[in-house]
């Protein structure tokens, strides 16, 4: 007993390893919520959803796939999003699974009958929202970039910092995303709002709805 006891203190040790045991274990720090038929862009076709929000976790990843089997998406269907972000490897995950499965994205939270709620999704969030094969921008959603960095000490600050858009520059561009929306992150530490047009002109929004 003492020596699992010695290994699971060591596991714990390790960075970022506490959190990612608390959300596998005690509590996840994203919700979730299945509705059963959205009609997210004013066509009459209803679809089910998944919708999450919540700070993207360390954990977050694994949580999202389970949802999603549990959910029952098909191709087509959606996942809508309300998060201001955080880890931003399971962030790009997410975004990777949501391609894979061909899933649609929007920035909305939505009620059990269906109706749509303008939401936002920044920093990280943006990345999970990309990974949708047709991007809705919802009217009166709200997207947010800025500049990742990192919290760990590193031995070389500026080579991270350039590891970390290069990661960025090729998840978006694999995306469909314009290569100038790492331009438009760099350009600050604070949350900078996208204007819709903006999101248009560098492809992340792939699809604007007047709606809610």
């Amino acid at each position: 007993m003492s020596s699992v006891a010695i290994q699971a203190y060591r596991d714990l040790s390790k960075p970022g390893a506490w959190d990612f045991w608390r959300e596998t274990y005690i509590a996840a720090s994203m919700d979730s919520a299945v509705i059963s038929d959205v009609d997210i862009d004013g066509s009459g076709r209803g679809r089910r959803a998944l919708a999450i929000s919540g700070k993207i976790g360390s954990a977050s990843a694994s949580w999202f796939r389970d949802r999603l089997s549990e959910a029952r998406l098909a191709p087509g269907d959606a996942v809508l999003l309300s998060s201001q972000g955080g880890a931003l490897n399971q962030a790009a995950i997410m975004g990777e699974v949501i391609r894979t499965h061909g899933l649609v994205t929007a920035v909305a939270t939505a009620d059990a009958s269906g109706k749509l709620r303008p939401a936002a999704c920044a920093s990280a969030c943006v990345l999970v929202y990309a990974g949708g094969q047709t991007r809705y921008g919802i009217a009166d959603s709200r997207l947010g970039v800025h500049r990742f960095t990192t919290s760990a000490p590193v031995s070389d600050p500026l080579a991270e910092a350039q590891r970390i858009q290069g990661m960025v520059l090729g998840y978006m561009t694999k995306m469909g995303v314009s290569s100038g929306i790492v331009e438009a992150m760099s350009q600050t530490s604070d949350i900078r709002w996208l204007s819709p047009n903006e999101a248009l002109a560098l492809n992340l929004i792939t699809k604007p709805v007047d709606r809610p």
